[in-house]
């Protein structure tokens, strides 16, 4: 069978693709015991925080930005498909009870919708008016952040988003890993984080998902603590959701204020839960409804709260 034009373009396109290219050396792995194998891929992942460290000037550039406007209201959207579009839901979805993010103020598309978080969607990736659409729906605007995700930098899904998102005037972000690709260029501030090759020849779920997960984390962490829903390292804007995160938030409020059990639970009481405002409530000698306005006043940043509160 002779492949169309359009198959033969894009085989000769990932050719020219880092995460696509064959590593030679590697070619006998199927015969290597296991604790080898084991070694050899450790020893590949090993090299992603290198990579990583390469982009952090732009990493910092993009945070600043989406800082910016999120502080005024706007969305943090994250978009790709297949591996890069799952992480990206994976990290929207662990916002709310990490930070006490809003529902949809960070938000994870992935080509074929939920559906393809748990079963591949074949040729969801290739239409980027699929990409159009999905972030029509959210009603994306100026203020909002869309960081596309492809490991290739060509997914057309991705670069899909992130054409549309720079023609409605949201920040743009594109993360992927070779150099010189189609997302970057698409987007104002490019992040390449070029992996290599792959132990599994193409797998980029491997070193190029890893490196993505880790930028993720970066972004989406820095960002909240720029936001000030950290005091110092402390998760201070968690919500409390279960036993577990019930628990946590009382060694948190322990922490930043060196109270006992007692005093710890009195000031929740009196916070109705929240931390910040319990941990306000300690450090300051305020009630717990003094505490809540002077941090409403604050924009939620503690310091600024504490500030407030001691007249710095």
């Amino acid at each position: 069978m002779t492949p169309t034009p359009a198959l033969a373009a894009l085989r000769a396109q990932l050719a020219t693709l880092t995460t696509e290219a064959f590593r030679p050396e590697l070619a006998d792995i199927d015969r290597l015991p296991t604790l080898d194998v084991a070694r050899l891929m450790n020893a590949d992942d090993a090299t992603v925080a290198g990579a990583v460290a390469g982009q952090l000037p732009r990493i910092a550039a993009a945070i600043d930005a989406i800082t910016e406007r999120m502080a005024r209201g706007g969305r943090l959207v994250y978009a790709g498909a297949g591996t890069a579009g799952r992480l990206g839901v994976l990290d929207a979805s662990e916002c709310p009870p990490t930070f006490a993010t809003a529902p949809g103020q960070v938000v994870g598309l992935v080509a074929g919708g939920p559906d393809a978080l748990v079963n591949a969607v074949e040729g969801a990736e290739d239409r980027a008016e699929a990409a159009v659409a999905d972030l029509a729906a959210l009603g994306l605007t100026a203020d909002d952040s869309v960081v596309g995700v492809s490991a290739s930098g060509r997914t057309p899904y991705a670069v899909g988003a992130v054409e549309h998102a720079r023609r409605t005037g949201a920040l743009t972000v594109g993360l992927s890993c070779n150099a010189g690709s189609a997302l970057g260029a698409a987007a104002e501030h490019p992040v390449e984080v070029v992996v290599g090759p792959e132990l599994i020849t193409g797998s980029t779920r491997l070193k190029a998902g890893t490196a993505q997960k880790l930028v993720l984390n970066m972004i989406s962490t820095i960002t909240m603590i720029r936001l000030g829903k950290t005091y110092g390292n402390l998760m201070v804007d968690l919500r409390a959701s279960n036993d577990k995160l019930r628990a946590r938030s009382r060694r948190i409020v322990a922490q930043a204020t060196g109270a006992g059990e007692a005093e710890v639970e009195a000031a929740l009481e009196e916070a109705d839960g929240e931390v910040k405002a319990a941990i306000l409530v300690l450090l300051s000698g305020v009630d717990g409804a003094t505490a809540g306005r002077l941090l409403a006043d604050a924009g939620g940043r503690l310091r600024a709260a504490l500030e407030a509160a001691r007249g710095d």
